[in-house]
């Protein structure tokens, strides 16, 4: 236990002591996010906080976790690397969509085949339990590309990355500890002791962003910690802490970037876009244009967040795919409504002389 508490201290305090002098670097160098359409920020702000959160989390977990029990550990901080490189790269000089894929590629592949971070089960989904090794590489790798994404795609206001990534980090790692597995509760309990610590500096006014570096990173660690999550339920059997829909919960745990993620590629498709088409219909987006500030839309989908983990541990027992569905409908709901709501402000503004 006392492991877990001094990785936390030991990642808030170096991402805390380190993020002033990134941010006087960052300026001195001009390495600034530009204000732009689809941006919500109105002044030039240095975006290199990831490699305070990535330094505080790594150093935090070489320091404090015991490598006799987790012999993986070495695959995943070579994944960690490469996402820090991909995110540090295009943070100060970006870079194309596809070099940027093929390096998330190549960290999922190390995570699937060398650190065995794989979905082996559907859980019952669509009547499939055990699926094939061929197309377990497949979905692991999907999930773990699409969960990476999503983080990147939902850091757009103050505060909400770093917000939702500690969330699931700390509910995670507090179900890790209590099923023994010390050693992944660090990682969750260290990266969420880092993004706290940013989050001094990100909320408004944001004096720096995470940029690729840190949402990228943040997908990871939480792709890692929700992959686990439903393949160690595999291994606990009757423990008292076994869920009884454990890939739903998860879905539930990572409903924010997950289903925002889900519901603006469908979106795009439906208006004949590609779905990788940047625009401003993202869930913060709409919070924003229906009179909200940053951090009144971050809190509140923070809220929504924890709502949705509530939901999923209390409704755990109607099955699988009963949960998944009934959090996609009130998730579908929910935003609608707000698209509502964010369409009439916006008509509003219009017709306003």
């Amino acid at each position: 236990m006392y492991h877990i508490i001094l990785a936390f201290i030991t990642a808030f305090l170096l991402t805390y002591l380190a993020i002033p002098s990134i941010i006087s670097v960052a300026k001195k160098k001009k390495l600034f996010d530009e204000p732009g359409d689809r941006k919500s920020h109105q002044v030039s702000t240095p975006s290199l906080g990831g490699i305070g959160i990535f330094a505080g989390t790594i150093f935090s977990i070489i320091l404090w976790t015991p490598f006799n029990f987790f012999g993986d550990l070495q695959y995943i901080l070579c994944a960690f690397i490469i996402i820090f490189l991909i995110g540090a790269k295009d943070d100060i000089d970006p870079m194309s969509p596809m070099k940027k894929f093929i390096g998330e590629l190549l960290a999922a592949g190390i995570l699937v085949f060398k650190a065995n971070i794989r979905l082996t089960s559907l859980y019952g989904i669509m009547g499939i339990y055990e699926i094939p090794g061929w197309a377990s590489i497949l979905l692991s790798i999907f999930t773990i590309l699409v969960i990476i994404n999503s983080f990147n795609l939902i850091d757009g206001i103050n505060g909400l990355s770093a917000s939702i990534g500690s969330l699931i980090a700390i509910t995670l790692g507090i179900w890790f500890l209590m099923i023994d597995r010390i050693e992944i509760a660090i990682l969750a309990f260290a990266t969420a002791g880092s993004t706290i610590a940013f989050l001094k500096y990100n909320i408004t006014p944001a004096r720096i962003f995470m940029g690729d570096t840190g949402s990228l990173l943040l997908g990871s660690v939480c792709s890692i910690l929700a992959i686990l999550f439903i393949e160690l339920h595999n291994i606990i059997g009757d423990s008292p802490y076994a869920f009884k829909a454990a890939p739903s919960v998860a879905f539930g745990i990572l409903i924010l970037p997950l289903f925002d993620t889900l519901r603006v590629f469908i979106t795009r498709v439906f208006q004949g876009k590609s779905p990788f088409h940047p625009d401003r219909q993202h869930i913060h987006h709409l919070l924003l244009d229906s009179g909200l500030t940053h951090m009144q839309a971050t809190f509140m989908l923070l809220v929504v967040n924890c709502f949705f983990i509530f939901i999923v541990v209390k409704l755990q027992n109607i099955g699988t795919l009963n949960l998944l569905i009934l959090i996609l409908g009130i998730a579908a709901i929910l935003s609608t409504i707000l698209l509502f709501i964010a369409s009439n402000k916006k008509r509003l503004k219009e017709v306003r002389p």
